[in-house]
C-alpha cells in the first residue's frame, strides 16, 4: 500500500554548473575611457552587461555550506556590477534604447538576491522590455497576478522559452490552494511543453517539464504513475544538457519522482548527486530515509519464517467473503504488474515504521484480515554499496482498493498526498 509525504519540489529559474571550492572575485573595471575595455572592444553597457550575466551564474552555481557566505559574495559582485553602471557617462545613456538597457540592467543586478527588492522593480518597471525580470521581481513580492500579467505580455510580443518556463512555474505557484489547482497545473504542463518545442535540446525546459508533472501527480491524487514516468523521463532529457548536469535541483527532484515509483537505487544515486553539488538542499537527510527504510524492510523479512502460523493463516483465508467479484489471491500466483479482478489475501503482521511519512508499508501474514482489489505486484531488487535488498511489493493507490475484515477503510484513517512548489531564486 502507498501513500504520499507532503514536501516541496525545488524549482530553479535557469542552469547551474560546478559550485567549485570558492566563488570568483569580483573585479570591477569601469570601461569606456580604459585601455582594456578599448582592447576588447566592449562598450560600457556591454562590459556591466557581461557583468551582470556572472552575478547570475554565481547564484546558480555556487553551493557553499554556509549560507551567508553565498548572499555576501553575491553582495560584492553586485556591488562591483553597480559600479561599472555608476561610472557611465550621462550622454552613453542618453538615447532612449540606452536608458532602457540601464535601466534594465541595474534592476537586473539589484533582483538577484531572494529577497524583493523595491528598487529592483523600480528600474525593471522602466524598461519595457524587461518584462521577464520584471514579473520575477514582482512574483517575489507576493502579487502573483501582476507577475503573470508581466510574462503574457512578454509572450504576446512574441514566443520565448524562458518565459514559458517562468509562467509554468508561476502557474504551479498559483495552483496551491486554488479552487482552479488542476487547470493551473495543467496549463503549467501546456506551456511547458511549448518551451521544449520551442528548443528541444534546452536543459531547463526539459527540467521544468519534469517539475510540472511531478507536481500534477501529487494534484491529481498521487495514483497516476504515468504522470510520474513523464516526470523522470523529461528530467532524464534535462541530464544530456551539459549545462545542467550539476543543476543539485534537477537530480533531487528526479530522485523525488523515483522515490515514489519505488525505483530506490536511481532515488538514492540522484540524492547522493544533489549532496555532492548542494549541501545545503538536504539531499543527504532524504538519502539516509530511504537506506534507513531498505535496511528495516530487510530486517522484518527475515524475521518472518515460513510457520505453522502461517499454514493456518492461508487456510483461514478461504473464509474470507469479500463481497465483491474479484477473485481470491495469494501472493506467489500474481503476476508482475497490474493483476486485474484480482484479490490478494492477507493479514497484516507489522507496520514498518520509518522516517518518511510515505510511501506506507505494512508486512502481510498475521494480524487483520486484509484484501487488496486489483494490485500492482513487483518484485524490487536494489543494490547499493555492495549491499542488495530483494522483497516482494504489492502497491494500490486507492482506499477503495483496500478492505480490512471485509470492509473499506474509514476516511480519518486515509493519507492524502499533497505537493508544495516554490520558486528558488
Amino acid at each position: 500500500m502507498s501513500a504520499h509525504k507532503q514536501r516541496s519540489s525545488h524549482e530553479t529559474a535557469g542552469a547551474s554548473g560546478s559550485p567549485g571550492p570558492a566563488p570568483p572575485q569580483p573585479q570591477p573595471q569601469p570601461q569606456g575611457e580604459g585601455e582594456e575595455g578599448a582592447a576588447a572592444g566592449r562598450t560600457p553597457l556591454e562590459s556591466a552587461a557581461d557583468a551582470a550575466d556572472e552575478l547570475y551564474r554565481l547564484r546558480d552555481t555556487f553551493f557553499p555550506r554556509d549560507p551567508a557566505e553565498k548572499v555576501a559574495s553575491l553582495r560584492a559582485h553586485a556591488d562591483a556590477a553597480l559600479a561599472l553602471l555608476d561610472a557611465l557617462a550621462p550622454e552613453q545613456r542618453k538615447s532612449p534604447h540606452q536608458r532602457g538597457v540601464y535601466e534594465f540592467l541595474r534592476g537586473k543586478i539589484l533582483d538577484v538576491f531572494p529577497d524583493y527588492q523595491k528598487e529592483a522593480e523600480d528600474h525593471l518597471s522602466k524598461a519595457v522590455y524587461a518584462w521577464l525580470c520584471l514579473g520575477n521581481c514582482i512574483w517575489k513580492k507576493g502579487d502573483l497576478a501582476a507577475a503573470k500579467n508581466c510574462f503574457s505580455l512578454a509572450l504576446s510580443k512574441g514566443s520565448n522559452k524562458k518565459i514559458l518556463c517562468q509562467l509554468s512555474m508561476l502557474e504551479r505557484s498559483m495552483a496551491q490552494g486554488c479552487e482552479d489547482q488542476a487547470l493551473l497545473v495543467e496549463e503549467s504542463i501546456k506551456h511547458a511543453k511549448e518551451a521544449v518545442m520551442l528548443d528541444i535540446k534546452d536543459g531547463n525546459s526539459w527540467y521544468n517539464l519534469g517539475n510540472a508533472y511531478l507536481t500534477s501527480f501529487f494534484v491529481g491524487g498521487a495514483w497516476d504513475h504515468a504522470r510520474l514516468h513523464h516526470s523522470v523521463k523529461a528530467y532524464q532529457n534535462a541530464e544530456k544538457d551539459e549545462t545542467m548536469k550539476l543543476n543539485p535541483d534537477l537530480y533531487y527532484n528526479c530522485a523525488t519522482a523515483d522515490k515514489y515509483l519505488e525505483n530506490y537505487e536511481r532515488a538514492l544515486r540522484g540524492f547522493e548527486a544533489a549532496a555532492l553539488i548542494d549541501p545545503g538542499l538536504g539531499a543527504d537527510t532524504e538519502f539516509q530515509k530511504i537506506t534507513s527504510l531498505l535496511d528495516k524492510l530487510e530486517t522484518a523479512m527475515k524475521g518472518q519464517s515460513r510457520s505453522k502460523r502461517l499454514t493456518s493463516l492461508l487456510s483461514s483465508l478461504s473464509d474470507v467473503n469479500l463481497k465483491s467479484p474479484h477473485k481470491k489471491a495469494t501472493i506467489r500466483i500474481l503476476s508482475e504488474g497490474f493483476n486485474k479482478e484480482v484479490a490478494v489475501l492477507g493479514k497484516v503482521v507489522r507496520w514498518i515504521r520509518h522516517d518518511n511519512v510515505a510511501p506506507l508499508y505494512y508486512l502481510i501474514e498475521e494480524g487483520d484480515r486484509v484484501a487488496l482489489l486489483q494490485p500492482y505486484y513487483r518484485i524490487l531488487d536494489t543494490s547499493w554499496k555492495e549491499k542488495r535488498y530483494q522483497f516482494k511489493s504489492i502497491r494500490v493507490d486507492f482506499p477503495e482498493q483496500i478492505l480490512v475484515n471485509e470492509n473499506v477503510p474509514a476516511s480519518h484513517h486515509i493519507v492524502r498526498a499533497s505537493i508544495h512548489a516554490h520558486n528558488k531564486p
